[in-house]
């Protein structure tokens, strides 16, 4: 569970936080570049998952989803990086990006995505789910929890070290995409599906594909339903801004990417150490609660992104730690606030799945947690960047756009807004545990 999980976390990052660089850096600095490329990719994955995840559960079997799956997501990361060469004789030269470059590079992180759902959303998540009792639960969800936080601080660490001043991107793609084909391949002698997983079919594969779009399916659950919705509202705040944080760094903040890497990865690294006490709290049935206080935890993050930092000079940059001390605080509380939500609301959606279709419910799952925050959310962010103060037009009278403090005022006023189908997906939850204590 922990070396497939913090594989596929790895590469998510990648395709998270330096895919949206490597666009910037190889292709163009245009923000619709990054908002199309997330959005198609959150498509892809979000039909990848339903498929994938109808067929596991109609075969009774994971474990080979899994194990192609990462074979083949490896290499198409390392696809994904070729397309730099698409994008030379742009960048830097004052030429406008090519239509065909930018298509190339969506497409690329398109064909990498719908098989990191097939490997990791289908596959894996359903697989750790159908391994996780009333008894494990909290464990379960703190290591699904600290793993993106794990793979946000490697990537971005690692990531800004293989990249480098020369941004040499080339070394990253090809390092990740070597590791996790290593891994895929581990997994096809060593990894086991659960002995009570089972083949479970309704009628033909189509009939049992729109099964779960019907209203005494997925819809007919209400607690499930409104837990979904907050984590879509939540994940909707956070893709305004993270979409755009790994570029406001570098081209706002003046960061190259090894800086970067160190302050979003000793932040986190200090955040993720608080799932260890959230474990205590999921298993005494009090999830609301810690996603209530997470909730607020990231906005005052935010907040503080939003009004209390600004660009540092280069000269001042020599006590590094203490004029970025504001900086790192503040990255801690946001990320620690969504470490928790991930946490919290992961094991509770987990928690509610029919046992026969939790490959099924994984892709409704992802409808909440990816494809809706990503469409909505990217979109958000991109007007916002567009029409910040940070558009600026280069000596080549090209407009670029790079992100803005703003951004995260934004995304806090969004993720409180969760609170509010937060208060009656408690209601039902808090209902649901009494009657079972009784």
């Amino acid at each position: 569970m922990w070396t497939l999980g913090l594989a596929g976390q790895l590469c998510w990052n990648i395709e998270n936080q330096w895919f949206n660089t490597f666009v910037y850096a190889k292709i163009a600095k245009d923000s619709s570049i990054v908002t199309l490329m997330v959005i198609t990719s959150a498509l892809v994955t979000t039909f990848s998952t339903f498929i994938f995840g109808t067929v596991s559960d109609r075969i009774g079997k994971r474990r080979r989803f899994v194990s192609i799956g990462y074979i083949i997501w490896g290499f198409t990361t390392i696809l994904f990086g070729l397309t730099e060469f698409a994008g030379r004789g742009h960048v830097g030269t004052g030429a406008k990006v090519s239509v065909w470059a930018a298509v190339l590079v969506i497409l690329a992180d398109d064909f990498m995505s719908f098989f990191g759902s097939m490997a990791n959303d289908s596959g894996y998540n359903a697989w750790s789910n159908d391994m996780t009792t009333d008894k494990n639960r909290g464990q379960v969800g703190a290591v699904l929890a600290i793993q993106p936080v794990i793979g946000t601080i490697v990537g971005t660490v690692l990531g800004g070290l293989l990249i480098g001043a020369e941004n040499n991107y080339q070394r990253l793609f090809w390092a990740m995409g070597l590791f996790v084909i290593g891994t895929g391949v581990l997994s096809l002698f060593l990894l086991k599906d659960s002995p009570d997983l089972k083949p479970h079919k309704e009628g033909s594969f189509i009939q049992q594909f729109a099964s779960v779009f019907k209203a005494e399916g997925f819809f007919s659950h209400k607690e499930l339903m409104l837990a979904c919705i907050t984590s879509a509202v939540f994940f909707i705040s956070f893709n305004v801004y993270f979409v755009h944080m790994g570029n406001w760094m570098i081209y706002r903040m003046g960061f190259d990417a090894s800086r970067m890497g160190i302050i979003q990865g000793v932040s986190l690294l200090a955040a993720s150490l608080l799932v260890i006490p959230a474990i205590g709290i999921i298993n005494k049935s009090r999830t609301p609660r810690l996603a209530a206080c997470a909730i607020i935890l990231n906005s005052i993050g935010l907040c503080i992104l939003s009004f209390f930092i600004s660009p540092v000079s280069v000269d001042t940059r020599t006590v590094f730690a203490v004029q970025n001390s504001p900086l790192f605080l503040s990255v801690f509380l946001a990320g620690a606030g969504q470490i928790l939500v991930t946490q919290s609301m992961t094991m509770w959606v987990k928690e509610l799945y029919p046992e026969t279709s939790r490959g099924q419910f994984e892709g409704m799952r992802i409808l909440f947690f990816v494809l809706t925050p990503m469409i909505v959310g990217t979109i958000i962010g991109n007007i916002i960047v567009k029409k910040g103060a940070g558009s600026v037009v280069n000596e080549f009278g090209i407009t670029e756009n790079i992100p803005v403090e703003s951004i995260y005022m934004w995304g806090a006023v969004l993720a409180l807004s969760a609170l509010i189908p937060l208060y009656f997906a408690a209601k039902l939850y808090n209902k649901r545990k009494n009657r079972s204590r009784s």
